[in-house]
């Protein structure tokens, strides 16, 4: 009996956040004009990720709410350019909608 798995994992697409990763984010997260809003939505998240990682073993929860959080930090300048442009939005869809699954 081998205690080698039978298959090979599959290695995740982008490199592990490093190990600080959350703590770095959060502090970034705290200091931003959005905070009030965005450091109880993240500590949900990462509360939730956690518990996931707890049933899992595996760190990809945490690793996947660092790398969202990571990306709307990185977008946000763009999204306020937006928003300040005046440009008319009205004729959106709510994220909500375009993120559901299909049927």
């Amino acid at each position: 009996m081998s205690a080698q798995p039978q298959h090979a994992p599959i290695p995740p697409s982008a490199p592990a956040p490093a190990p600080a990763a959350a703590a770095e984010l959060l502090e970034r997260i705290r200091a931003d004009r959005r905070a009030e809003r965005w450091v109880p939505a993240f500590e949900r998240d990462w509360a939730g990720a956690l518990e996931d990682s707890r049933h899992s073993y595996s760190l990809t929860p945490l690793h996947d709410v660092v790398r969202a959080w990571q990306a709307r930090l990185k977008a946000a300048p763009a999204v306020d350019a937006f928003l300040a442009s005046g440009m008319d939005d009205s004729d959106g869809i709510p994220f909500e909608e375009d993120t559901e699954p299909r049927r």
